[in-house]
């Protein structure tokens, strides 16, 4: 299955020839060659192909938690407590996300990014589609929400190796001028994902009845997995390894142990970088996992209304996410990044008095103005967080302040949103959501500007 957002691929190749042009130009340690004449765009498709399926992958879980995991495999349990539960299995795999970044960051960093990108693949697509065949609580008892914990910490293992190595192909292919441009490519792998998760979920919402639905329907977005991992294995293997990360081997210089050396040496720039991203997955969580459980419950708004008012929200959160990053390569990375924050803030307060309204355009405005906030500081992150880290630890840094945004921002936004709701009303999650915006904001500002940096030297160095 290929679901596919507008816009991306006519600007990559329109931008071609500039791209191959800088690159030409540009210093050997300046501008990716992608790997000794591969293509460009077939290193920005490997890149988004490998994200969209992978979040994909995350993803469905979410709308199934939101919708169904309760009722399958936490049946004994109150409505509130049940969708705690449900939501305690989805925030098991952000707690899994930073482990995955150091097991997948240490071998990316020493062996390299292809090899590495290809397990954390096989590792996710496959622990998601197993979630597919699991019996629920009344054929297995107490082992299958169990089970259902230990594949969604595997979901999460994957996933955390999987962001880091995909951005640095696209950004270390890439000439030094262009990198917000290839960056792009991974950052649309969510929306991508996203909007593959809703539809099919719509799409069977639409054509089953809920008893159906509630058996074995929902069961079918996880076991297409089987079929996507393929896919993203095809496009995978064809990719040779960056050039960037060629010349460390090359040399001898590969970290013996980089996540240790992150830690010991850039502890400043990782702490910063994760407290960046935390609007990022407190946005979209709240907006998407957390809103469809609240609008299809409390609200009483139907399921198929909700997922086909995901799906146009979708295309708001593409839209922000490839404007920013495309910008950034003239404007600045961390511009654009505060500029998303300050949005961000803004629209906290606005989410939850237009959902509540009912009307679905109004819902759809919440929604989709909340996940172009989350595109903008989003869409320029695919190349600052690799430009804050040098070469021998750019995997296991970048994927480790990435992760650990998840763990504050992702992990907790639904669990939190549920317990302010019910103490305090819906006022206060829409003042959560902006308290998360004022934390990146201030995190981002301590952080200098990257995109003059050389990505072949260590961080801070300028070409």
């Amino acid at each position: 299955m290929t679901v596919r957002c507008a816009g991306p691929e006519s600007a990559l190749v329109s931008s071609d020839a500039t791209a191959a042009q800088t690159s030409a130009d540009a210093p050997p340690e300046t501008a990716g060659d992608a790997g000794g004449g591969e293509s460009l765009r077939r290193v920005a498709v490997a890149s988004f192909i490998g994200t969209a399926i992978e979040f994909y992958d995350f993803y469905i879980y979410g709308t199934a938690a939101a919708l169904v995991l309760n009722q399958a495999f936490f049946p004994t349990l109150d409505p509130v407590n049940a969708t705690l539960a449900s939501f305690s299995t989805y925030a098991v795999a952000f707690a899994a996300r930073p482990l995955g970044s150091v097991l997948f960051g240490h071998f990316g960093d020493r062996v390299g990014r292809k090899s590495v990108l290809v397990v954390s693949l096989l590792l996710m697509g496959l622990s998601t589609a197993c979630v597919g065949l699991l019996p629920g609580y009344g054929s297995w008892g107490i082992w299958a929400p169990l089970l259902l914990i230990a594949l969604r910490f595997l979901q999460g293992i994957g996933l955390g190796g999987e962001w880091g190595g995909a951005a640095l192909l696209a950004v270390e292919h890439a000439p030094r001028t262009r990198r917000g441009l290839y960056a792009a490519f991974p950052q649309l792998g969510p929306s991508v994902g996203f909007f593959a998760a809703t539809g099919v979920f719509w799409l069977l919402s639409s054509v089953l009845d809920d008893a159906a639905f509630g058996s074995w329907g929902w069961r079918v977005p996880f076991l297409l997995s089987f079929l996507l991992v393929g896919v993203g294995l095809f496009v995978r293997l064809k990719i040779s390894e960056t050039p960037v990360f060629a010349k460390v081997l090359d040399a001898q210089e590969a970290s013996r142990a980089p996540a240790v050396e992150v830690l010991r040496r850039h502890p400043r720039e990782l702490l910063l970088g994760a407290g960046g991203m935390i609007v990022a997955y407190g946005l979209f969580y709240t907006a998407t996992t957390y809103c469809l459980s609240y609008a299809t419950g409390p609200l009483g708004i139907s399921r198929n209304t909700m997922l086909g008012l995901s799906l146009v929200a979708c295309l708001f959160l593409a839209a922000g996410t490839w404007l920013a990053a495309t910008r950034s390569d003239a404007a600045g990375r961390r511009r654009l990044i505060l500029a998303g924050c300050g949005l961000a803030a803004v629209w906290g307060l606005v989410l939850f008095p237009l959902l509540e309204t009912g009307t679905p355009a109004l819902i759809a405005l919440g929604i989709g103005g909340a996940l172009f906030c989350m595109g903008v500081v989003y869409g320029p992150m695919g190349a600052y967080l690799p430009e804050l880290f040098g070469a021998r630890v750019r995997y296991s840094g970048a994927s480790l302040a990435y992760n650990l945004g998840g763990v504050l921002g992702g992990a907790v936004a639904p669990l939190v949103a549920t317990r302010l709701q019910s103490a305090y009303g819906s006022a206060s999650v829409g003042w959560y959501v902006s308290a998360m915006a004022v934390v990146s904001l201030l995190c981002v500002l301590a952080l200098p500007e990257t995109r003059e940096r050389d990505l072949a030297h260590g961080a801070g160095t300028r070409s």
